[in-house]
């Protein structure tokens, strides 16, 4: 899907995105982050420290957001700037499910320099879980 900026209006929402997050993703990414802090992994130790059980990387809950952003205009290289503010943890169960973290956009802005803004909700176990996510993307007219 090639998303063309002739073609938004303020207030287009974008496809919602559904992702279920296990702890073997989180090892995965632990991996390729190299990120192996004992909260996103070790469940005696994340509940030592205060927290409900694993949590997700903030990256890898923000990397979501990103792509939410980047299957919406089918391409990533379209994303210019992203930022979010992590306001809650994605808590990831050891139960062969883990976590789901809901995703939904809307266009904010349509600007004359060829950008587009995208403010981003992101959910898990109905609690928002990044504040102030937003994607600035470039488009072809």
């Amino acid at each position: 899907m090639t998303v063309r900026l002739s073609e938004l209006s303020k207030g287009d929402e974008l496809p919602a995105l559904s992702v279920a997050v296990t702890r073997e993703d989180l090892v995965r990414y632990a991996g390729a982050s190299g990120d192996f802090n004992r909260i996103h992994w070790n469940e005696r130790f994340a509940t030592e420290v205060g927290l409900p059980d694993v949590i997700a990387h903030g990256m890898f809950t923000m990397a979501l957001a990103g792509r939410l952003v980047s299957e919406w205009t089918g391409d990533p290289a379209a994303i210019v700037d992203c930022s979010v503010r992590f306001t809650r943890p994605v808590v990831v169960p050891d139960d062969g499910v883990g976590a789901r973290v809901e995703l939904s956009g809307k266009v904010s802005a349509v600007n004359e320099d060829g950008t587009a803004k995208v403010l981003i909700t992101a959910r898990s176990d109905d609690q928002s879980v990044l504040g102030g996510a937003n994607a600035v993307v470039r488009l072809p007219e």
